[in-house]
């Protein structure tokens, strides 16, 4: 699996219906650093990416 695009990471905060502010929090990072994702600035790491969408239920074990 490759990071997830800074598209890709849009989409899933809109689905779960989170602010980024909210999301952030919720993988334990800050505002920032979600905002660069967001961006492109920076790459995410597959695994923040995964717990995201498994705490938002968007993805099931």
């Amino acid at each position: 699996m490759n990071n997830p695009t800074p598209d890709e990471i849009k989409k899933a905060r809109k689905d779960a219906g989170l602010t980024q502010t909210k999301a952030a929090v919720l993988i334990y990072k800050d505002l920032r650093t979600w905002q660069y994702w967001e961006k492109g600035e920076r790459e995410m790491d597959i695994a923040l990416f995964e717990l995201f969408n498994l705490k938002t239920g968007l993805t099931k074990l």
